[in-house]
């Protein structure tokens, strides 16, 4: 079976105007096996599951989801992905506008949502009897048989945790952090602010500011620019829950060139390559590496497996792993074993 994955979509008008970028050419045979016939390019009898996955972006965290769930497809003659991403992650509109269309598409057997709003696909996805798998952030409808993503704020607490570890080995008895997060709001961010704080008041540290950065680097770097102005004598670490904002940090902390915040300990969240490979020349400290990878890969395998009459576990962690200078070896070299390193 030819495998065929169509470009990533990046706008909801592409996906609207061609119900075939969300399955809308493919004519199914009933619907509780999505088979496609000869004419429809896949042999005669052939049970073909088609899912779309709707992603949140194209970063580096999401290279590595879209990456896992094409390897399932690619192991499996049976599975057809496609991958559709907004241009950005406040394109609400667009994204809304994609999941609309694959979710109305006669085309598609399965849906798997990385929700920027997750109420929005609660909503949406209301009444469908197509199979639903929530992807890196959650949402609650009855009709979602799965949950697939690091378990957020664990993950945040144990990078927060080695944070904390690493500022006491340094002879700093309380910690003092700040922490740069997403939208207010945002299922997900909320857990790794959460995850961090918690991680940092149980050391006995102190939290002294929470900057919404709406996950942008840019607006990191305003924040980062005002806590350095803010607390002129230096704070302990800076805690994001992305990897751009904890880039934008680091560059701002180099640009001012304080010496107060020279040994400040900078963590980041999500695994990519940039901030592994600033931890390797010392531009930051640890990164909390989500296995997008695997999340990609164990979402489409929930969704196969539920499509196949069989059952999921409500939330399937894809897992996390805290990357600093003791093990990064080995973080690159398992990223390069899986074509996710360039």
């Amino acid at each position: 079976m030819k495998k065929r994955f169509a470009a990533l979509a990046l706008t909801g008008i592409l996906c609207a105007g061609m119900l075939a970028g969300c399955g809308g050419s493919s004519s199914s045979a009933p619907a509780d096996t999505g088979a496609k016939t000869e004419a429809d390019g896949g042999a005669a009898g052939d049970s073909v599951h088609h899912i779309a996955v709707v992603v949140k972006l194209t970063d580096g965290h999401f290279n590595k989801v879209i990456a896992g769930a094409k390897a399932y497809a690619d192991e499996h003659d049976n599975v057809e992905v496609e991958i559709l991403s907004p241009t950005s992650a406040t394109a609400y509109d667009e994204q809304q506008n994609m999941i609309e269309t694959c979710l109305g598409s006669t085309g598609n057997d399965a849906v798997i949502i990385s929700p920027l709003q997750s109420s929005t696909a609660t909503t949406l996805v209301k009444g469908t009897d197509k199979v639903i798998v929530a992807l890196d952030t959650n949402f609650d409808a009855p009709e979602k048989s799965a949950f697939v993503g690091t378990g957020n704020k664990d993950a945040a607490k144990s990078g927060g945790a080695a944070a904390m570890e690493k500022a006491k080995a340094a002879g700093i008895e309380a910690p003092k952090a700040v922490i740069l997060t997403g939208v207010q709001g945002d299922e997900t961010h909320d857990a790794r602010l959460e995850g961090y704080k918690e991680a940092v008041e149980e050391a006995g540290g102190e939290v002294l500011d929470v900057q919404y950065c709406d996950g942008i680097a840019d607006k990191a770097s305003v924040a980062m620019e005002a806590i350095i102005q803010k607390y002129p004598e230096g704070v302990d670490m800076v805690l994001s829950t992305n990897d751009d904002m904890v880039m934008a940090a680091a560059k701002m902390v180099k640009d001012s060139g304080s010496a107060a915040f020279a040994n400040t300990i900078l963590c980041g969240f999500d695994g990519n390559q940039s901030a592994i490979e600033a931890i390797q020349d010392g531009s930051i400290s640890m990164d909390v590496a989500q296995l997008g990878y695997d999340m990609g890969y164990k979402a489409v395998e929930a969704a196969v497996t539920v499509l196949e009459g069989g059952t999921v576990e409500e939330f399937i962690d894809s897992g996390s792993a805290v990357v600093a200078e003791d093990n990064i070896d080995d973080y690159i070299a398992d990223m390069q074993a899986k074509g996710l390193w360039e």
